[in-house]
């Protein structure tokens, strides 16, 4: 197969008009709203807080699974507009991925139906988890998955993909995705980690704001632009066992330091929908917070927009975390605790009738249904669907363009990450003999990860055909003659995720006698949510012993990671020269490792969690001084403590990078003050290549809550060429000093603060 993209240049002018700027305030239709509600009856609210998933609409066996081809059934959609009033729809039926010109046909459809069948003429709103580009469409453009883009450290490659994924989604007639994850990615064992964008605070946050301004622009209501939505509020990655939708443990303190920031700068960013955490904070669930979802969401952080359930979440609440006696006692209480639209999605009857019915006994207002419906019906107008409902494939000619599928490229290039390379043996020459080999080295479903043409990322080879694996752009980059490919373990079909069996593992180690460098491509299936569960952190125990029987034959092994979360390698990490992680980079993903591998890109990217060494030691970077113990000489060695495989930001280069005069305005600075903050970046190197400047700080002592060792407050990526320096500056506020106290309010003392950039340090105080 053709590379599609090499010939493009790099820096191609499509960034342009992709820069971060700030929302303008949505047009006021207060006015036309609340009069709109005053007509309204009780039935027609409660239609317009329920959303049904497009299943129930179509044709199949049962209203839980349609078939394809997927035909709408009139009958159930007079019942569902006509009777019941249905004000939103999601997903994709059938379970897998529909042309652009399939999904108008649908959505028009039912669009149409609710429409003619609705006496308020009220528009559908409809959503789909497009996370990493069009995920359930044909064609589209899938980006590398926030991992990913966590590592590449690129705001504006950030806002750019999401503007694409924007494009292409209304091409689909979509007006609301399911995104941005703005999770806490802290835990590796947990299955979604690889939907966020690390486990910084701070770098969730930047990158969080730059795809909530990607998604909805300056107008969300144009051609080209969809609603964010938030998800998920709030701490969900936060698992005490690091299981999908299990218990969490999270003090007031951290619950605002840590897991909030990300949240409340895409809220200033302008998103206007946020979906619930599914999971349960001390011992309450989330969709049964008051304080966290009317109190902190919409009274302090002063959220004016929709709020909508995770997948049938409503009913969990008796049917799994028996915090109700019943269905009905279960939708009081979500609707009491400030959830505006319920994810049913299938049982819509039930949620209707049953709140309808709390209306009537006033065991729910009539004033709350009314603040519920009013903040979807603001959605509504700010996308414009009262005036154009439907958008048509046919007005998006750049669908799938060859330009989107660059920015796809440059962000999986700018995200690849060089952890280990002993010897410089990377990058490696091009007349070389390579054995490809490891269950990620033939797959598309591996590169991509879960929500990819389907919900599990299971049917990715139906549709991925036409792009380059791992062992297909290694071809193209050296020539087939010069590659052996033996899979040595693969994947079984079907099944869990990480079911394996060896395959031809004999045939692979003899094959890299004559190979001169082994690729050797271990990590993960695609997976995600409660499937995604795991039990043992390590590298599975094929792909190790794959790995350690290559590496015995005393040929040079480059470790090829691709991967949802950091697996861990320590059993053999030492015996290979060269390690490369390639998280999940979508569908360009295989053609920029091979670029990377063969010198035509220098790696930039920074890992955007901290990769741990043992099972039991999974600190991250944000952690306490009483976790980074120092070893007692002579007496113990504390091997528990934080000793990572890699830490958070760690990235090599092709080039070398030196750092110099790290200076601070003032040596004492008053509270109110903002403090400057410089330092001077040399390449010192052969080669062009991109650094990121990370700028942590330190609060030496606190009164309230002993301090984290030291915190990410910003970041720059720069592009030098050898022998360039640029200084660079970087401006703190006092709310960068302050931190959460265990009441949750937000402290600033004085005090001494560190500063750090690379290995240099520098400190400076501040006074009352």
């Amino acid at each position: 197969m053709i590379n599609p993209i090499k010939t493009l240049a790099l820096g191609a002018a499509l960034l342009a008009g992709f820069t971060c700027t700030a929302q303008q305030k949505p047009a006021d239709n207060s006015k036309k709203i609340d009069a709109l509600i005053a007509k309204m009856t009780l039935e027609e609210k409660v239609g317009q807080m329920t959303q049904i998933t497009l299943d129930v609409l179509c044709k199949g066996d049962n209203r839980y699974s349609s078939t394809h081809p997927l035909t709408l059934v009139d009958t159930e959609m007079k019942k569902a507009f006509g009777h019941y009033h249905i004000g939103s729809v999601l997903n994709v039926a059938g379970g897998k991925a529909i042309t652009p010109q399939k999904w108008y046909e649908l959505i028009s459809g039912v669009q149409k139906s609710s429409l003619t069948n609705d006496t308020k003429k009220i528009p559908l709103l409809y959503g789909v988890d497009e996370i990493h580009g069009v995920t359930y469409t044909d064609g589209g453009t899938m980006f590398p998955q926030e991992i990913a883009q966590g590592a590449a450290r690129n705001p504006k490659l950030t806002q750019q993909a999401a503007a694409i994924t924007a494009y292409e989604t209304r091409a689909c007639d979509i007006p609301w995705t399911f995104g941005p994850v703005l999770d806490l990615g802290m835990d590796p064992r947990f299955p979604r980690q690889w939907e966020s964008f690390g486990e910084d605070p701070y770098l969730c946050a930047v990158l969080g704001a730059a795809m909530v301004t990607g998604y909805e622009g300056n107008n969300m209501g144009a051609f080209d632009k969809v609603a964010s939505c938030m998800k998920h509020f709030l701490g969900y990655h936060a698992a005490t066992s690091g299981k999908d939708r299990t218990p969490s443990y999270i003090s007031e303190d951290a619950l605002r330091e840590y897991h909030l920031p990300a949240f409340k700068a895409a809220i200033e960013a302008g998103s206007q929908t946020v979906m619930v955490n599914s999971g349960i904070i001390n011992g309450v669930p989330v969709h049964a917070n008051y304080d966290i979802l009317t109190k902190l969401l919409k009274e302090e952080l002063g959220f004016k927009g929709l709020v909508v359930t995770d997948w049938a979440d409503i009913e969990n609440l008796y049917k799994r975390d028996r915090i109700a006696i019943s269905d009905k006692d279960a939708i009081m209480i979500a609707i009491n605790a400030g959830i505006d639209m319920s994810m049913v999605p299938y049982q819509y009857e039930v949620f209707c009738d049953n709140l309808i019915a709390l209306v009537k006994e006033g065991k729910v207002t009539e004033a709350r249904i009314d603040d519920a419906v009013r903040r979807i019906l603001k959605v509504k107008h700010a996308l414009n669907l009262f005036d154009k409902p439907n958008t048509n494939p046919k007005d998006y000619p750049k669908f799938g363009s060859k330009e989107h599928e660059k920015a796809s490229y440059d962000m999986a290039a700018e995200a690849i990450t060089l952890l280990k390379n002993e010897g410089n043996v990377l990058p490696l020459k091009k007349n070389i003999k390579v054995l490809v080999t490891g269950p990620n080295a033939n797959s598309m479903r591996t590169l991509n990860g879960g929500w990819t043409y389907s919900w599990q990322g299971d049917k990715t080879e139906e549709y991925a055909g036409k792009y380059n694996t791992i062992l297909e752009a290694v071809q193209n980059e050296i020539g087939k003659t010069n590659v052996t490919y033996v899979p040595g373990v693969s994947y079984k079909e079907g099944g869990h995720y990480y079911d394996e069996f060896a395959d031809k593992m004999d045939e692979a180690v003899s094959a890299a006698k004559n190979a001169d460098v082994v690729l050797l491509c271990l990590g993960e299936n695609s997976y995600t949510e409660k499937p995604g569960d795991m039990n043992d952190l390590y590298m599975s125990d094929l792909q190790t012993e794959l790995a350690q029987k290559l590496a015995a034959t005393g040929k040079t092994v480059i470790l090829i990671l691709n991967e949802g979360r950091p697996r861990l390698i320590s059993k053999f990490e030492q015996q290979v020269k060269g390690v490369v992680q390639s998280y999940l980079p979508g569908n360009f993903g295989g053609d920029a490792l091979a670029d990377v591998l063969f010198g035509d890109v220098n790696p930039s990217g920074k890992l955007p969690y901290t990769y741990p060494r043992y099972p039991n030691a999974t600190i991250g970077y944000i952690h306490k001084p009483s976790e980074e113990q120092k070893k007692a000489e002579g007496v113990y060695n504390y091997e528990a403590d934080y000793n990572p495989q890699y830490p958070f930001a760690y990235g090599l280069s092709y080039t070398t990078f030196a750092y110099k005069d790290l200076k601070i305005s003032k040596p004492a600075i008053k509270k109110g003050e903002n403090v400057q903050v410089t330092v001077t970046v040399s390449n010192t190197g052969k080669v062009v290549g991109k650094e990121v400047i990370h700028l942590f700080t330190s609060d030496l002592y606190a009164s309230s809550v002993t301090p984290d060792v030291k915190r990410l407050r910003r970041f720059e990526k720069l592009e030098l060429k050898p022998g360039e320096s640029k200084t660079v500056s970087f401006e703190l506020s006092p709310k960068d000093l302050s931190y959460a106290g265990r009441d949750g309010k937000t402290i600033l003392e004085a005090g001494d603060f560190e500063v750090a950039i690379d290995k240099l340090k520098a400190q400076f105080t501040l006074t009352e």
